[in-house]
């Protein structure tokens, strides 16, 4: 694609999430994140690719709540993007995280000793968050640091780990810094 295509791929992502996010107001569209948009090159047409969060029934109820609210999506980007035309916009399923989530939960059954042949079906398209335990060259997060000085509260940490302001000049106050300009 050309970079032009690109862009326009971007911005549609984004104006498309954000009027499902805003604007759509039906109950049967569940949580749901436009991974993608892919544009023809003449504009006329472009896919939609989203990700939903659900059992595959939520999912397909999702897909058919979200193609009957295109035309209203499509015609609120008019106002929002400078395009001589809006193009068609048809909704696909991105299930790339449920495969990503059936690799992880096939690897956590091999590595518990289960045969890869008996792995079944997972019922929902995101796994269960696991808390991941440390490994030797980790780096140290932000929260464990945080962790380590109870007594002091949240924003005085952080304004002790802030570097000094270096955009006044020495000896001066902020409101002699207004009189003088």
């Amino acid at each position: 694609m050309t970079q032009r295509t690109d862009r326009i791929d971007e911005l549609l992502r984004q104006e498309i999430g954000q009027a499902l996010e805003r604007e759509v107001r039906d109950p049967r569209i569940g949580f749901v994140t436009v991974t993608d948009v892919e544009t023809s090159p003449d504009l006329a047409h472009a896919r939609v690719w989203v990700s939903v969060i659900g059992t595959a029934e939520q999912r397909k109820e999702t897909l058919a709540a979200l193609r009957k609210a295109m035309p209203f999506v499509r015609r609120g980007l008019n106002a929002k993007i400078r395009l001589r035309r809006i193009p068609e916009l048809e909704v696909r399923l991105d299930d790339t995280a449920e495969r990503g989530t059936r690799v992880m939960h096939i690897l956590d059954e091999l590595a518990a000793g289960h045969d890869a042949g008996e792995v079944t079906p997972l019922p929902e398209s995101l796994p269960t968050p696991v808390r991941r335990l440390p490994h030797e060259g980790d780096a140290v997060e932000a929260s464990d640091a945080t962790a380590q000085e109870p007594d002091k509260p949240a924003s005085k940490r952080a304004r002790a780990d802030r570097p000094a302001r270096t955009d006044r000049p020495a000896g001066r106050t902020r409101p002699e810094q207004r009189r003088r300009r």
